[in-house]
């Protein structure tokens, strides 16, 4: 599923991967939880991610306070502040991540809601990542008032995904053409 679902994001034309963005902005931007909820964590999309970009900068320029991954070596994420597109830089590994001080990674327990990424997403809110554990270890820490919402493109809006016990399910899903879906 996995092999299948990154070559048709591979396949996929930047026009279309870029309209996608705005649309994931778009809908995302009218949620309360996101607009007026004070910290926001977002992913920065990195390829052929569905496209966050857009997102982040909304949020900034709204005045909500976003917190980017931070990778760590031993495949956790700790948290920094996003200050404008100057707050970032690269990794050795070719990642833009935030530069500033890290809050740890149990900071997503303070966030009104956290923006993640998925592969594919099913009709339970189980999402299938990319296999390393990241985020599933960064969901676990979640607050009880922290709404989780994974960004995917429509065709990976799915019946069912594989999943195992650690496995975090997500609050609610977002798509281009059908926008935000809560579970």
């Amino acid at each position: 599923m996995r092999q299948r679902i990154r070559a048709a994001r591979r396949e996929m034309p930047e026009e279309r991967r870029a309209r996608a963005g705005s649309a994931f902005r778009d809908a995302l931007t009218t949620l309360p939880q996101l607009t007026m909820g004070g910290t926001v964590a977002v992913y920065y999309s990195v390829g052929t991610e569905p496209d966050t970009h857009k997102l982040v900068t909304a949020l900034w320029k709204r005045g909500t306070y976003v917190l980017l991954p931070v990778f760590l070596p031993s495949r956790e994420l700790d948290w920094a502040g996003y200050d404008g597109p100057d707050s970032l830089g690269y990794t050795d590994q070719g990642l833009l991540e935030p530069t500033g001080p890290r809050y740890g990674v149990d900071a997503v327990r303070r966030c009104a809601a956290v923006v993640c990424p998925a592969l594919a997403v099913d009709r339970r809110g189980l999402r299938l990542g990319k296999g390393a554990g990241c985020y599933d270890r960064a969901l676990s820490y979640v607050g009880p008032n922290t709404r989780t919402i994974a960004v995917i493109y429509d065709t990976e809006f799915v019946d069912s995904v594989p999943s195992e016990d650690h496995d975090r399910p997500v609050h609610g899903v977002v798509t281009p053409q059908r926008g935000v879906h809560w579970f």
